[in-house]
């Protein structure tokens, strides 16, 4: 299985996502936008996944490689490469398929529950009620013919899916103990007081079992993806 990761900043990496594709011995590539922006070739691809970043995909003037990441993005749509994007990665698949990313109106920052959307049809089933890692203040609209999977409190739109190869996730089922305290030393600015907004403390002193149940969830994602089991 060929993978392919696009990260945006040294600190936000795919969690727990490297056991499960060790696992399925997988070639992984990277392209790093904060080291190069070398983008892939997408034909012979298996899986792409878009991480999270604390930029805006609204950030072109700053970021010019955020043009080019959305073209490809709408390249391995059109091509049905499966395609994963977490946080930001999501909210570029929106903002490549023309829907608006845009301030949420409250940060969501910290241990939340998702509740998931039942519909009727082939769509990725997540749990009726799974809580999750979240750290984002803007938010996507749907994608023209994607379907809505998860809401929360604080944000209406927590996860998509478009067709049978594509998903959008606001929130972090990769979340490990580790990739959490890498995105308190590197965001804690972001850490002001709001209704979602939990303290240092909240975030980092979390039970063991809340990890793995996000993991397992990913895990299930990553085979319904991938057509791995």
């Amino acid at each position: 299985m060929r993978v392919h990761v696009l990260q945006h900043v040294p600190f936000e990496g795919i969690g727990s996502i490297d056991a499960w594709l060790k696992r399925h011995q997988a070639s992984i590539t990277y392209t790093r936008f904060f080291e190069q922006s070398i983008l892939p070739q997408l034909d012979g691809l298996d899986l792409l996944i878009v991480m999270g970043g604390p930029m805006s995909v609204n950030d072109e003037a700053a970021y010019p490689w955020l043009r080019a990441e959305k073209q490809l993005l709408c390249d391995a749509i059109a091509l049905k490469v499966p395609t994963l994007g977490i946080c930001l990665g999501a909210q570029l698949i929106a903002s490549a398929l023309d829907a608006a990313v845009s301030p949420n109106a409250q940060k969501e920052i910290g241990w939340f529950p998702v509740t998931a959307m039942r519909h009727e049809g082939a769509v990725f089933a997540l749990p009726e009620r799974c809580v999750a890692f979240h750290w984002h203040g803007e938010t996507f609209a749907l994608p023209r013919g994607a379907v809505r999977l998860a809401r929360s409190e604080a944000c209406e739109n927590q996860a998509f899916q478009l067709g049978r190869q594509v998903i959008g996730l606001q929130f972090h089922l990769e979340a490990t103990p580790e990739s959490v305290r890498s995105l308190v030393d590197n965001c804690r600015d972001d850490l002001s007081p709001g209704s979602f907004v939990q303290n240092e403390e909240e975030l980092l002193h979390v039970e063991d079992a809340v990890y793995e149940r996000a993991n397992r969830v990913m895990d299930t994602l990553l085979s319904y993806l991938s057509g791995v089991e």
